[in-house]
């Protein structure tokens, strides 16, 4: 018994006390709380005194503030205060912040400093609201073969090779290049496979007429689907934590084949959200047809060859060229700036190719105008309650190029309003294919402060009916026994902060079962020390062959749901990702407290004694 070291009494002991202070944070509770941000630049200590001295004005009595992640919080005492302050900001401050109502806890900004944190709250807990997004994809694949069809019809006119058509069958998912005769066959056949080296072409005959194929496979479709949701949730999780939207800790996930589930835990108005998320915008510049007059071709319905109409957002023609100098896809950033010479603005950096582009346009057309086509697909129910893409092409710029610029130039002529979203939109990239909205749900904050209510109840009773198991049956070893599970419960709690792991509903119920299994461990034990003193043995080797001896079983036990845990967490989503999180934390915890921290307290008890004739066990 003796024989047990003391390092790993003093291990258990220091772990118990880090956990303590790391489980800290929860003690304090949450408030109600604004969240302000700004566009594409940090609040900073100046804003957060004019904020404070804004409301000490106004009379709106402030709980706190603190500065995360570029963002100011604000913590108030109820909720009459949290939209008294909203108010008071709007009307002083529009256009300044973008604001949140959310909630925040109270732990003291010393904590805050040093990174501890309470445990998250999921959406079931915490309130907020729930969506669920369904990917078009097979509007993916038609994108990728019109890609091809475009990709095609260059590298054929890029090697100057005439050709009859390049058509794209939809349903049976390929491309046809039809050539006019075996020449231009053999000679476009060239080029097209240069370009397009990892795809499989074969060679057929189309009415009469030479061609080339191209034919997706059901790997190709799959991976293409693959990406298209993938892609979406990087998008539409860029979009969320933007500063200009503001959502506290949202999740996103895939949800089956072709769902994404979002969760938006604290959300009090889904509407601004919801009208950005499925939303695709990008843009097109291109030149103005400065030779024809838009007004005629709009009357006539006859388009110049070569060029295009369009309509500016007050419904005034617009000829442009069709063909386009720079595309959406080459932008790499777009902030919004609200305040510049020619008035809000959005600056925009195309990339290397869109920079070339760009440059080489701008130094042949000096003194020519240029066009900004805002494009915006969105899917909305139309009258008849039938979900139906809507497609907006509009002019929002037209400007005389008056000097040579390449990746670096501002859009103006744009609201503040429509900068923001437009800055958001560009920055964050666009769908990889269309999203419709096919569930929501909103949970209030009293229906998740009811789910925490059963949910704390639950744990309560339900370790409180071990504790007194313990106790009961196995006298002083039971309440040693209790103390390492309240030990358990303290570690976890720890793990849950330190890792920022969000709590569900599911979540407390492995809560639950962790204290169980907890206790499993601890009788398995104990059982082995009585079997021991039946046979005989002295107090002290039993103690010792106990905790040896019943080792394996433990440890076979809680390997088999550790490896059952983590399947849950690897392939599962929503509520049972929650349970499996907290699941596997729960068996790393528990088994260090029942193997390492029941035979420590054990030895502090009984191991200094000189006589120990019987355990009360």
């Amino acid at each position: 018994m003796n024989s047990y070291p003391r390092w790993k009494i003093a291990l258990v002991a220091v772990v118990l006390l880090i956990a303590m202070f790391l489980a800290m944070p929860n003690l304090f509770g949450e408030q109600s709380a604004l969240q302000l941000a700004k566009d594409r630049a940090a609040v900073v200590e100046s804003d957060r005194v004019a904020v404070e001295k804004l409301l000490q004005a106004k009379g709106v009595p402030l709980a706190g503030s603190f500065i995360e992640q570029g963002r100011l919080t604000l913590r108030f005492e109820d909720k009459a205060d949290q939209m008294k302050a909203r108010d008071a900001i709007s009307a002083a401050m529009p256009n300044a912040y973008t604001i949140a109502l959310s909630s925040a806890s109270r732990v003291p900004n010393w904590m805050r400093n040093l990174g501890l944190t309470p445990i998250k709250l999921g959406l079931d807990l915490r309130g907020g609201v729930y969506l669920v997004y369904q990917v078009d994809v097979r509007a993916a694949v038609k994108q990728e073969l019109d890609l091809y069809e475009q990709d095609f019809r260059a590298s054929l006119r890029n090697a100057h090779v005439p050709y009859q058509d390049v058509r794209v069958d939809y349903p049976d998912n390929r491309v046809v290049v039809l050539f006019r005769d075996a020449d231009s066959f053999a000679k476009g056949r060239t080029a097209i496979i240069a370009d397009n080296r990892t795809l499989n072409f074969i060679d057929t005959n189309v009415g009469g007429a030479p061609a080339l194929q191209l034919t997706l496979t059901p790997e190709q479709i799959k991976q293409r689907e693959d990406y298209a949701v993938q892609q979406n949730i990087v998008i539409l999780r860029n979009r969320l934590n933007s500063p200009e939207l503001a959502v506290s800790e949202p999740q996103v996930a895939r949800q089956g084949v072709d769902q994404i589930a979002i969760e938006l835990p604290g959300l009090q108005n889904s509407a601004e959200v919801k009208k950005i998320l499925g939303k695709t915008a990008t843009l097109e510049f291109r030149m103005v047809d400065e030779t024809d007059n838009p007004y005629q071709a709009a009357t006539s319905g006859q388009v110049p060859i070569g060029a295009k109409l369009y309509y500016t957002r007050d419904k005034r023609p617009v000829l442009l060229k069709r063909d386009v100098v720079v595309t959406g896809d080459q932008l790499t950033d777009a902030s919004f700036q609200p305040n510049t010479q020619d008035g809000p603005a959005v600056s925009v950096s195309l990339d290397s190719r869109g920079a070339s582009k760009m440059l080489r346009n701008t130094e042949e057309n000096i003194g020519h105008m240029m066009a900004v086509v805002f494009i915006d697909q969105s899917r909305e129910k139309n009258a008849a309650g039938v979900e139906v893409d809507r497609k907006t092409e509009e002019v929002i710029n037209q400007a005389t190029i008056r000097g040579v610029f390449s990746n670096n130039f501002q859009i103006t002529g744009i609201n503040p309003i429509e900068g923001r979203e437009l800055a958001l939109l560009l920055r964050a990239g666009g769908l990889a294919a269309p999203l419709s909205e096919i569930e929501e749900r909103a949970i209030g904050p009293s229906l998740g402060q009811d789910n925490i209510d059963k949910g704390i109840h639950a744990m309560v009773f339900g370790t409180l009916a071990a504790f007194i198991f313990m106790a009961v049956y196995y006298k002083a070893f039971g309440l040693i026994a209790d103390a390492v599970l309240a030990a358990n419960v303290v570690l976890l709690t720890a793990l849950l902060s330190l890792v920022g792991a969000a709590l569900t509903l599911p979540g407390i119920a492995a809560v639950v079962l962790t204290v169980g299994m907890a206790v499993d461990a601890n009788i398995l034990i104990y059982e082995r020390i009585r079997e021991e003193l039946r046979m005989g043995i002295t107090p002290r080797a039993a103690i010792a062959a106990g905790f040896d001896r019943a080792f394996s079983a433990i440890a076979d036990s809680n390997v088999t749901a550790l490896i059952a845990g983590l399947v849950l967490w690897l392939i599962g989503s929503g509520a049972v990702r929650g349970f499996a999180v907290v699941l596997v934390l729960g068996i790393a915890t528990s088994m260090f407290t029942s193997l390492m921290g029941s035979r420590a307290l054990v030895q502090v008890i009984f191991g200094g004694r000189r006589k120990l004739d019987r355990l009360p066990i």
